[in-house]
């Protein structure tokens, strides 16, 4: 997602430009767009004209509308956002009132207008618009004279940079061409690397190659870091992971990242720390069922104890047409997050949101026990007997 503008002020009313770039930004886009906003973009519109004799002809127009919006429909499959309400800025072609449909489209800049923000979109559209803010996995696929340096997030992947380099094959007697031409191609590709990867925020690091292709370079890489005191790898050479790969390809990263071997390594990176959240909420509601709770009365009592170690909740509550109930949930993350506790936010497209809206949308893990919680459950389900 790129941000063209974005003008929010202290009291939280105010609007941002966005375009959408990838077919991930539109599940950004459905969970920042609610009904009541006001939404501007360009649409296309069949308008009907009537000539001086009385013959009439339609003709479809672009033309730029506003509206206020009623109703949003997303489809999963396609990636596709229809956004429907009334036009609500005077138009040639559209009456004032009159319902239109935007159909918001990658690579067209649409404007968002809310009369009240809130911290939770706002983190969305951060996270949307800088995508090294979510991508904690970074991984370089290789093979003599090709590599892809990618960045891995929930739910995407970005190619951040294509090497291409021509290497002259090994001829009798004739090495140093080839050896030349893979010097280049190792050169390129650690440059790529130290250009493209934030170290600060990546946990780990994926080179992928058929062969001893991925060796090699990694013993280049480390050559070259000692030669030219590059200190930012020698600081993070723990994160680098080798692994087999059938290919140089973009394609080739769904074998690495399927291996069982890799998910154990990856294994605090953002993609499965949901997973590992909701594990961890399973096991404790079995082990100790005090410290874990679900249900949004529950949990704002032990929020009330200031108890809550980790939130965990669904992003599909925060669309929720329900104003005073989203703003309920928002404040629900702000307390937590200033209690020093952890919000983790899930997407309901995710198997673990998916498993997370079936406790309702929202659980805790709690510090410390609060078997008082537990004893008014109790005493409540024995009154109703």
């Amino acid at each position: 997602m790129k941000l063209v503008s974005k003008l929010v002020e202290k009291d939280m009313q105010g609007q941002v430009t966005l375009i959408p770039e990838e077919s991930e930004d539109m599940w950004h886009a459905y969970n920042l767009i609610a009904a009541g906003d006001s939404l501007r973009s360009t649409t296309v519109r069949k308008v009907q004209t009537e000539s001086a004799t009385g013959s009439s002809s339609s003709s479809r127009v672009r033309t730029m509308l506003t509206i206020c919006v009623e109703n949003i429909d997303f489809d999963t499959q396609a990636c596709m956002l229809r956004v429907k309400g009334r036009n609500i800025q005077e138009n040639q072609y559209v009456k004032m009132g009159a319902y239109h449909t935007l159909d918001l489209e990658l690579n067209r800049k649409f404007t968002l207008a809310k009369k009240q923000w809130d911290i939770v979109q706002l983190e969305r559209i951060e996270m949307a618009c800088d995508p090294s803010q979510s991508a904690d996995v970074a991984a370089v696929v290789m093979q003599e004279g090709l590599a892809n340096v990618c960045l891995v997030t929930s739910s995407m992947t970005i190619v951040r940079a294509k090497i291409e380099t021509n290497i002259p094959r090994k001829r009798k007697g004739m090495c140093s061409q080839h050896d030349k031409g893979l010097e280049r191609f190792y050169e390129a590709l650690l440059q790529a690397i130290l250009r493209h990867i934030n170290f600060d925020v990546v946990k780990c690091i994926l080179i992928g190659s058929p062969g001893f292709v991925k060796d090699q370079f990694y013993d280049y890489m480390f050559i070259r870091a000692v030669k030219n005191d590059i200190k930012i790898l020698f600081e993070n050479k723990s994160k680098f992971v080798l692994v087999h790969a059938s290919s140089g390809f973009k394609h080739s990263l769904k074998e690495i990242l399927s291996d069982p071997g890799v998910s154990a390594k990856l294994a605090d990176t953002k993609a499965t720390g949901e997973v590992r959240a909701l594990e961890e909420f399973y096991k404790m509601l079995q082990s100790e069922p005090d410290r874990a709770f679900y249900g949004i009365n529950h949990v704002e009592k032990a929020n009330e104890a200031s108890a809550i170690e980790t939130l965990l909740v669904s992003d599909e509550l925060f669309r929720s047409q329900d104003i005073p109930k989203r703003r309920r949930y928002v404040h629900l993350v702000e307390s937590v997050r200033d209690g020093g506790g952890d919000a983790k936010i899930f997407s309901s497209l995710h198997v673990s949101g998916e498993q997370l809206n079936q406790l309702s949308g929202v659980a805790a893990i709690l510090r410390f026990p609060l078997p008082e919680i537990s004893d008014e459950e109790e005493d409540s389900s024995s009154d109703e007997k």
